[in-house]
């Protein structure tokens, strides 16, 4: 049964994009939130980001200078309701 999974980026940026690539391995429907701050890019977090892309991985983000589908906090809380699991890093 596939389940669906969130993940929220916080604090730990590099290891909740980790886990998030890692969850797609079981066919799960996976989504990432990255929440608050800007998401400062390297080669590690361009690289996950990069995968999760091409893994069709639905990215949201709560701050506009982050160049995913955005959404308000509100919208984002109604929508992680839907998820069977949430990840918050």
């Amino acid at each position: 049964m596939t389940k669906k999974i969130a993940v929220l980026v916080r604090e730990r940026k590099h290891e909740a994009l980790r886990m998030a690539v890692g969850a797609t391995l079981s066919n799960d429907e996976v989504s990432v939130f990255i929440m608050n701050g800007k998401l400062e890019p390297d080669e590690e977090i361009d690289t996950n980001i990069q995968m999760l892309a091409d893994l069709n991985v639905k990215i949201f983000s709560d701050n506009p200078e982050n160049p995913y589908e955005q959404k308000s906090i509100d919208e984002i809380a109604a929508i992680l309701l839907e998820y069977d699991v949430v990840l918050p890093y």
